[in-house]
């Protein structure tokens, strides 16, 4: 049995994988294999039972082949699962971007953690240090950027979602104040809209220009809240739309909501300080007083190892 050196296997690697993507990229640009289908050629034309735009074409119509980059991410977005998490958590953080589209991106930041983790380990292999352990570096890195994708997306929504409470309490009070001067509903929908410049007024300003469209007020007022799924806003917007429907004076509801939304973000703030509070101890009790109980301790048994006192 040969048994082969460490060094001459990573460099087969090496050069069997640049052999292998010169090859691929090669018969990319062949025309059999490069040329558009027929039936992503005669898409555009019927357009009623393909996508608008014509880049895209029911699975019935595709020809069997070579696997396309938007067939990979729905396989990998369904071994994922959780769609509905992750568009909601896109709407909150304000993203242009739809499931499939994030999904690709996760994709490709899997793909990106492989090869880098890929890369790493055969450096590693061709400096000596090979070892079994290795092998799992590369699925890691892939999961890792996975992981790091839907990280910073739940760290954006999170952002977005607390810029929004901020916001409620102020844009409350601006419509009470509006709806008290004699203006009406959607008249101080629209002057908010106009006036502010953060998340929660651009959010208003989708909900006037949807009622400019065709929507009633209250439709309107209730998607934003279910694609947008904060607490908050939710309890603002059915209270809003029951006066609406109700007849109930609208300056009286709102300027309640503003108030508690004013004491929601005041018990917020208590509870961030609590919290804040308890990781301030972190330092103090594994830093500051271990550092204090050794001054204190060490001059005595300096001093007794000398034998003086």
């Amino acid at each position: 049995m040969t048994v082969f050196p460490i060094g001459d296997l990573a460099s087969a690697i090496v050069l069997g994988a640049g052999f292998g993507i010169g090859v691929c990229l090669l018969l990319s640009l062949a025309p059999r294999w490069g040329a558009p289908s027929l039936a992503r050629r005669i898409a555009p034309y019927i357009r009623d039972v393909t996508d608008p735009r014509g880049l895209d074409v029911p699975r019935d119509l595709r020809q069997t082949g070579v696997i396309s980059w938007s067939a990979v991410s729905r396989r990998f977005a369904r071994a994922l699962g959780g769609d509905e998490t992750i568009a909601r958590r896109l709407r909150q953080s304000g993203a242009a971007a739809d499931v499939a589209r994030f999904r690709g991106r996760q994709l490709a930041w899997a793909v990106a953690g492989l090869a880098i983790g890929g890369g790493v380990v055969v450096a590693l292999v061709l400096a000596g240090r090979g070892a079994p352990a290795l092998a799992l570096l590369p699925p890691l890195a892939a999961a890792g950027g996975v992981l790091c994708c839907d990280a910073m997306l739940s760290r954006g929504a999170k952002s977005r979602v607390a810029r929004i409470e901020e916001e409620l309490p102020t844009v409350l009070e601006f419509l009470a104040l509006s709806l008290s001067a004699g203006e009406g509903i959607l008249d101080s929908l629209r002057r908010v809209s106009e006036v502010g410049a953060g998340e929660l007024t651009s959010e208003i300003r989708g909900v006037v220009v949807a009622v400019g469209t065709g929507s009633t007020l209250s439709e309107a007022l209730g998607r934003l809240s279910g694609s947008l799924q904060i607490p908050a806003v939710s309890r603002a917007v059915d209270q809003l739309v029951a006066a609406i429907d109700r007849g109930a004076p609208l300056a009286h509801v709102l300027q309640a909501q503003a108030l508690d939304a004013r004491e929601d973000a005041k018990r917020g703030l208590i509870e961030r300080a609590g919290r804040k509070e308890i990781h301030m101890l972190v330092p103090l009790v594994f830093l500051i007083l271990p550092l204090s109980v050794l001054f204190a301790v060490f001059p005595g048994i300096f001093m007794l190892r000398l034998g003086i006192g």
